[in-house]
């Protein structure tokens, strides 16, 4: 079973910066990408950033330029560096694990339990 363990979530005024952290169970040689995901009240969950093993990375357009996200693979964590925040950044950020099984050929979802992220003055 895997596991995803997010950290650094908290109140920040705008303009200020956040480093989320997930570290992450099982193998790092496994066929997987990572990434971050976020739900505001009242809204859909959508995507924020991804990254794959080898280091691609995709990010959402309205975080383009502002957000960072890196793999640790000895440690197993993903980060996501976030500056220039905004009042619309505030929502609830999930870190999420995909896997490939080899021998079946099939993807599977993981997700962390979200860590808070406001963004106020």
């Amino acid at each position: 079973q895997v596991q995803l363990v997010e950290s650094g979530g908290g109140l920040v005024q705008p303009g200020g910066s956040l480093r989320l952290s997930c570290a992450a169970s099982g193998s790092i040689f496994s066929i997987n990408v990572m990434g971050w995901y976020r739900q505001a009240p009242g809204k859909q969950r959508d995507l924020v950033a991804t990254i794959t093993s080898g280091g691609g990375t995709n990010y959402a357009d309205s975080v383009k330029g502002r957000f960072t996200i890196s793999r640790d693979n000895a440690k197993n964590t993903v980060y996501l560096q976030m500056n220039s925040l905004k009042p619309e950044d505030t929502a609830v950020y999930y870190c999420n694990r995909q896997i490939l099984d080899v021998d079946s050929m099939k993807w599977s979802d993981y997700w962390g339990q979200g860590t808070q992220v406001t963004v106020s003055s």
